[in-house]
């Protein structure tokens, strides 16, 4: 199953030119320019060495157009497609010297999304069959939060914020500036939110969630490291008027056993700052 998503080809564009800047320098592709005879043409695909998910392949191409728009870049597999190790993911033809200078670029965005929609899959296929929706979190490498948020889209997750203006998260440390009172910061909360914004807040005790059940409640609550027992009695809790979110140290192994409390959504932090890449080469042909 492939996940259909869409990321505007404007917003690759400053990413994928900072990332040439920074790999170019002042010289341009020194190897390359030695090496090459000129007008060398070069034709190369890129293959999958490792089962998964692909994401990024219009930044892929953008390493390539930025540097010369004759480059001709050709996709045969759509982001969010399974791979299996063989499989082309697209192919680029075009001067040598274009093609060796946006290469490294263009496997970098490559792999490292790919790797997290991989991933994000993997998770997801985990809790097959329960309502609960795999989401990341605003713990993303900077400057890449809105690709990785996308790459996690591709393996079928979902976003939490993107930013700290698109919604209210009171978590511990807010909740220190209200001497620890969940109904003081409930109340806060609602006087400043528009009638749009969302409250969420984060509960580590069945007694925290109990206490903001009885002033009103929230829109959604983050019920963070929490046993199977105790979420599934927070979901009890919660008893449908708000969204349930387990968060905190959730791995593949533990995944489905928490989407089996009844959570609405699981957050994992790791999906983004910490996955590995996925295998994907560049082979000259």
């Amino acid at each position: 199953m492939s996940y259909a998503c869409h990321f505007p080809s404007l917003l690759w564009k400053p990413v994928i030119q900072a990332a040439l800047f920074e790999d170019l320098g002042q010289g341009g592709d020194v190897t390359t320019q030695a090496l090459a005879m000129p007008g060398q043409k070069m034709r190369a695909v890129f293959c999958a060495r490792q089962q998964g998910v692909v994401a990024g392949l219009a930044g892929a191409q953008q390493a390539f157009a930025l540097l010369d728009e004759q480059v001709h870049f050709r996709a045969f597999k759509q982001d969010g497609d399974m791979l299996a190790i063989g499989d082309v993911l697209a192919e680029v033809e075009g001067d040598a010297l274009t093609v060796l200078a946006g290469e490294r670029t263009a496997l970098n965005i490559l792999s490292h999304l790919s790797g997290i929609a991989s991933q994000t899959r993997q998770m997801v296929d985990a809790v097959s069959g329960t309502k609960a929706v795999i989401c990341c979190t605003r713990k993303t490498l900077p400057g890449l939060r809105a690709l990785q948020k996308y790459a996690v889209k591709a393996g079928g997750g979902g976003n939490h914020r993107f930013r700290l203006d698109d919604a209210i998260l009171i978590k511990d440390n807010h909740l220190a500036l209200c001497g620890g009172q969940v109904d003081v910061a409930l109340q806060r909360a609602r006087a400043r939110a528009g009638h749009l914004m969302k409250i969420e807040l984060e509960v580590d005790t069945l007694e925290q969630l109990e206490a903001a059940l009885a002033c009103g409640g929230a829109d959604a609550y983050l019920l963070d490291n929490m046993d199977t027992d105790t979420l599934r009695k927070a979901v009890g809790m919660i008893n449908g008027m708000a969204i349930a979110e387990a968060s905190g140290g959730i791995t593949q192994e533990t995944v489905r056993a928490v989407a089996e409390t009844g959570v609405d959504v699981i957050s994992a932090g790791w999906l983004t700052h910490s996955v590995k890449a996925l295998d994907i080469g560049l082979d000259y042909i």
